[in-house]
């Protein structure tokens, strides 16, 4: 009997895969290969004394600290969010979830402008805060909310699909063995949508170390105190010291790819160990 071959909707594994290699190659293979011919002629030592400085170390800690808290906080509301729009109705439920996704549409620096003005002292939001002593704008905190605002879709659209695929009968065989409804959520449901969730976690803490528009304005730039890591590069880049400026870059490309890797692992383990249980 002859070999019978598979068919898919796209006809042609060889075209298909030549597209997708080409494509991925030029949005992304190459960019990244550039960010090493930029480094072309640069010794080590040039390399780590750029990238061990005592601005760009605090800058790191500044980028790393507030996105690690913002991307946290997110995948806390950003599972609430999901849940509330994937179980509940009520009037404006389609608006609100249209909105999920007004960070993705809106300009960085609009949203950033927006953001500063209205956490700023004289602000609708920060001056209610100022009046305590609490200050928002130019401060980690301004920061963090920025980050949180460009971050939140992430969460909610990975983890919306995966409650809208689980089956309400679960629910109601575990309020059947007499689970409550807190048990019913960390034993039935928080394992299905933990490994979407993480991986909303990972796509926003990727996005919020290098974003740039956003943060820029409400962060105040303040050397050692609100300076974040992507001010130093465009500065480095009006500077004209592509070198320089390609070194943080290259550190924050190892940031978000350690981190990216981190979380697959932790993915597939969670899978594997789901799987193994069936």
């Amino acid at each position: 009997m002859g070999r019978v071959k598979a068919k898919g909707i796209i006809p042609g594994f060889g075209i298909s895969m030549g597209i997708t290699v080409s494509m991925l190659s030029l949005i992304v293979l190459i960019p990244l290969i550039s960010v090493f011919l930029n480094m072309r002629g640069m010794t080590f030592a040039e390399f780590w004394h750029v990238i061990t400085d005592k601005q760009l170390v605090s800058a790191y800690k500044i980028s790393l600290g507030c996105s690690a808290l913002a991307a946290s906080i997110n995948a806390v509301f950003g599972v609430l969010l999901a849940w509330i729009l994937t179980r509940y109705q009520f009037p404006g439920r389609r608006l609100l979830d249209g909105f999920i996704e007004l960070p993705f549409a809106l300009p960085t620096a609009v949203a950033g402008i927006a953001l500063t003005t209205l956490y700023s002292d004289k602000g609708w939001v920060g001056s209610l805060f100022a009046r305590a002593g609490i200050k928002i704008s130019y401060t980690p905190a301004g920061i963090t909310i920025a980050m949180i605002f460009i971050g939140i879709p992430f969460v909610v659209r990975s983890v919306q699909p995966v409650l809208e695929k689980i089956d309400p009968k679960c629910e109601e065989a575990a309020a059947m063995l007499g689970a409550g409804k807190s048990r019913t959520f960390f034993k039935v449901i928080l394992p299905e949508i933990f490994p979407a969730a993480l991986t909303g976690f990972g796509l926003a803490f990727a996005r919020s170390i290098g974003e740039y528009g956003s943060v820029v304005f409400i962060a105040g730039n303040i050397p050692y105190k609100t300076q974040i890591a992507p001010v130093l590069i465009v500065s480095k880049l009006e500077q004209f010291n592509y070198a320089a400026a390609t070194s943080i870059a290259l550190i924050m490309i190892l940031f978000a790819f350690i981190l990216l890797f981190g979380l697959n692992l932790i993915q597939a383990r969670i899978v594997a160990r789901s799987g193994g249980g069936e």
